[in-house]
Formats: C-alpha cells, structure tokens, sequence
C-alpha cells in the first residue's frame, strides 16, 4: 500500500457505509517504466483468497503485489458463513478477533421437515475450543477487515482498477499486461497467484477451464432487516407449508440482517424473481403477515460443482473459487479458498527464501486437489438431496425425513449441507506415516486440534502458539538436540506450555515422551511416542521435499 495514503476507511462502519466504501486509483511508477518493472509475486484478486495470501506472504517477508479490476468491496452478504478453520487461519493473520466480534457465532443447526422440526445438530459439542463452529458475517465486512490489515503491512501494495488483460508464461515467470484508468502497462512477474474468482479472466486468458456439473435449479437469496427474536442458529426446511414444494434456509447475521434462501426450481425467471414485489411475499409467509422488514438486498443463483484439473501451471497457480467451485450448502467456497492460501503461502515462501525447491510448491496442487474433490463430493451429494430432480429421489428423501424424527441412522442420511470442515490429507507425500501406535482422530494429515494452554501464567491457546514455520511439540522435557533442528520451534507442554485441562494431551493420545511435528499450516505431518533426532530430520525432509540434514 502507498505509505503516504492517509485515506480513512469506515470498516467498521454500517454495512451500507462498508459497501459504499470506494478505494483510490492511484498511479504507480510501474506505469511511466520504460522496461516492465519485476516483481517476485503478484497476486490477481483482493477477495478472501487473494487478500489472506498476500497478507500470509507479508507476514513471512515476501513482498506482494496485489491487482484487482474493481476499487470496492462486494457488493451484497454472498459468503457468509465462515468455519472454525478460516477462523484459525485468519487468527494468525491478525483479523480473527475482529471477524468474531462483529459476526454472529453458531454451532447448532436445526432441521425441519414440512412444519414439524424432526432433529438438530451440535457442530462443536465439546468445550475447549476458541473459536466456534461458524459465524456468520457478510462478506463485505470480512473484505473490510482483511483490506485493513493489508493496509498495515507495509511490504503488500495494492492496485485497484489494475484489471489484468493478457498473460504470457515463460519459465522463470510471466509478462502481464494490464489495463487502468489512465491506460496500460505491463508488468514482469516471478510468481503469479490467480485469486480472481469462479468467473476467472486469468483462468479465461490462459484457455484452462473448470469442468464438473451445472445444476439445474434456483435459488432466491434475500436479506431482510427485521428485529427478530430467533436464535443464532442454522433452520433448515424441506417442503416448508409457507414454501411447499422447496426448501428454504435461515441464517441470522449482523446488523439485525437476516440471510433467507428460497428454492425457486429451474423454470423460475432469476429477473422477475429479484423484484420487491415477489420477494416480498415470499418473506411474510416465512415470517408472517405482519411482521415489518426492509429488504436489504437479493439475488438468484445457479451453482455448480466444478474445478479446473490442476491448480499448478509453471508459474501461474491458482486458489479458490477461480480454482474450484461449488453450491452453498455446507459453505465450502470461501472456507475452502482460505485454505488453499494458507497451504499455498508457506511453500512458496520457502521456495522463494531457498529452503526448498519448486517440488515443495508442486504439492500444493495434488493436496488442495484432493480436498477440492472431498468439497465438490460432499456439495453434490447435499445438493441432489435437497433439490430431488425424480419422482422415485424425492421418496427417498421425504421418507428419511420421516424417519429423522426417531432414528439416529436415518439423521445421517439426511443432508441439508455438510457443514465445511477442513480435509484430512490422508495420502500427502509431505506425511510420515506413523511406526508406533495412536488412537484418535490426530493422524498425519490433519489440522491440529486446539486446546487451552498457558504460558508463564498467562492464557492462551496451542494454536497461537505454533511457530510460522514448523513446530515439534513434545510432551515432556524436549530432548537437547530439539534446539538444533532447522527452521523449528520446539514446544515442552510442562515447561514452555502448560496443558491447563489436559485436553492437548487427550486429543493428541499423548504420554510422557510423545511429540508431534506440525507443518507451519499447522498440518500434523509426523508423530512419535520416543522421537530420535535421526527420525524427525528424516520427517522434516520429507515434509520439505528436501534432503534429510545430519
């Protein structure tokens, strides 16, 4: 960002402020070189994806370029529900806090069937975490607070209305040519990063495409206004009396807005669907005749399951909705998306610091691949449930409906929309497979659980905890030769950490003499019950696409 723009943003303003907020073109040099000037990354989109990548970078030392066609935030709730893991995520990035402080937080979620609820759901039943299941919070809101912390690094530049409009690959880097106000220049980059979501023009410039299935149905999005006494919870409805036929989804946000889904069926016209005066009706059967709203703003959607082959082209790679991308029930993109950047930002990173090699960077695009599929899967199942496209479909689903009422089996057969949790890489390259016997869900290629620590009296949290880089978390004294390990924080949970209610050691099968080794996405990637310098070098090599170090 320009160091000598003092321009005052209202982030934190009302949501109509938020989205009114325009930010400045500003010319760069760039534009008056008379050879494109170099640039080690470029990122191309300042959504969730683009702007928590560049800020990921930032915070390792990289320098970032960001350019986006637009100079305002979204326009309209979209994403809003974001999961326990983006939470995370963003936790270490600096913006967490904010986003828990202004969204709504939520784990139970309730499902009904005509007008009779037939069962509900605790997405984190067990105490011990910090950051709930989900919150809900308009996408403008969580773009605001990621512009905002963007602004306070001073090695990420942003350029709005810079809208890329031709690439050419080599394979050191590419050339990108790029359109402004005030006309265009180019630009040489090392690495570019495609952030620039499901309508890609990077994706469209190179002649890749997303390939999957379309599916034939609308839906209504309709944000109201309404002083409301329902709690913050996800309702679900299927055939619904005020909307027979279709399923409808309730979802409190801030600011007394409240986000309703409206199945409408493929033949609905999206124009006449989007107006006030048959919005409004569909609203007061929900909430009733009488109740006074405003409509805060709608659209109607098609979605799709689709995903490119490869995230990885040379030097061009790609993350997020332009990478992939699916319905809405189980809120997948975003979540997903923030994912991608965090698996993306540290192997780069350490390519670039030469740490590793580009064969390091190349498994991100197998790993984030698999949980694309794992997404894409998930969102397909939901969605043929819950929009039956034959006679012979819809008797299934209303029959395990029924039965959801009184059975426990027929509850996991129902599906509303897989709630977004982060994928286990069970088959990564960068895991070691373990040689000892654990119990529990901690396997190589799993996110680490969270759990209450202290540290010199102070609280805290495992998470916050974990170094930028990778983290040997050793139950007990940490062996001397812990201390020698390359690019490794080493963590004694008794004397750097205290396990204040022995939930680490629970949920890690840990016993005296036990350690984890976790990647800087905090991945666990290697475990032990009496680690050997020997096989954490080996496991640190492996995680690195490296040579095993003596």
């Amino acid at each position: 960002m320009n160091p000598n723009d003092t321009t005052a943003y209202a982030f934190h303003g009302t949501g109509a402020q938020v989205q009114a907020i325009e930010f400045a073109y500003t010319r760069s040099p760039d534009q008056d070189a008379s050879t494109p000037a170099h640039h080690p990354i470029v990122v191309i989109g300042a959504g969730p994806a683009g702007l928590s990548l560049a800020i990921d970078l930032a915070q390792r030392g990289q320098r970032v370029v960001v350019l986006d066609n637009d100079h305002r935030l979204s326009i309209g709730s979209r994403a809003i529900c974001f999961s326990k893991r983006a939470l995370e995520i963003w936790d270490r990035l600096g913006v967490g806090q904010a986003m828990v402080d202004k969204g709504v937080s939520w784990n139970l979620g309730k499902v009904f069937f005509h007008n009779e609820q037939v069962y509900q759901f605790n997405l984190l039943p067990e105490d011990g975490h910090q950051r709930p299941a989900f919150i809900n919070l308009q996408q403008y809101y969580a773009e605001g607070y990621l512009v905002e912390r963007a602004m306070q690094l001073p090695n990420i530049e942003l350029r709005w209305d810079n809208k890329v409009t031709a690439i050419a690959t080599r394979d050191d880097g590419a050339l990108l040519s790029i359109d402004t106000p005030e006309g265009s220049y180019q630009i040489d980059a090392g690495w570019v990063l495609a952030c620039d979501g499901a309508r890609s023009t990077m994706r469209n410039l190179m002649g890749l495409e997303s390939k999957g299935r379309i599916f034939e149905d609308r839906f209504l999005i309709a944000d109201v206004k309404i002083e409301a006494d329902f709690p913050a919870e996800r309702w679900f409805w299927f055939d619904p009396p005020f909307h027979p036929h279709q399923s409808v989804l309730l979802h409190m946000q801030p600011d007394n807005v409240w986000r309703i889904d409206f199945q409408l069926g493929w033949d609905a016209n999206p124009e006449e669907e989007k107006k006030p005066e048959n919005i409004i009706p569909r609203v007061k059967a929900l909430l009733g005749q009488d109740a006074q709203f405003t409509l805060d703003w709608a659209s109607v959607y098609t979605f799709a399951c689709l995903r490119m082959d490869s995230f990885v082209h040379g030097r061009v790679l790609f993350a997020g909705d332009c990478a992939h991308a699916v319905s809405p029930f189980g809120a997948r993109g975003a979540n997903s998306g923030v994912q991608d950047t965090e698996n993306l930002a540290w192997k780069l990173d350490w390519v670039l610091k030469g740490r590793a090699g580009v064969e390091l960077l190349a498994t991100y695009g197998p790993e984030r691949e698999y949980a694309a599929d794992e997404n894409l899967l998930n969102s397909t199942r939901a969605t043929d449930f819950i929009t039956p496209k034959s006679e012979i479909s819809r008797l299934f689903r209303d029959a395990a409906l029924d039965l959801a009422r009184e059975n426990e089996f027929a509850r996991r057969i129902v599906n509303s929309g897989r709630l977004s949790v982060p994928a286990v890489l069970h088959h990564s390259t960068l895991n070691t497979p373990d040689i000892d016997s654990f119990v529990g869900t901690q396997v190589p290629g799993t996110v680490l659980l969270d759990a209450p620590v202290s540290r010199a009296g102070q609280s805290s949290w495992l998470l916050r905890e974990l170094g930028m880089d990778f983290t040997l978390l050793v139950f007990g004294p940490a062996p001397a030769w812990t201390h020698n390990l390359p690019h490794v924080q080493t963590l004694s949970i008794g004397a750097d950490l205290i396990d204040v209610q022995g939930l680490a050691a629970q949920r890690l099968d840990a016993r005296p003499g036990t350690a984890y080794l976790i990647r800087p996405d905090q991945h666990v990637c290697a475990r032990w019950r009496a680690p050997t310098e020997a096989a954490v070098r080996a496991a640190l090599a492996t995680a690195t696409v490296t040579t095993a170090t003596a």
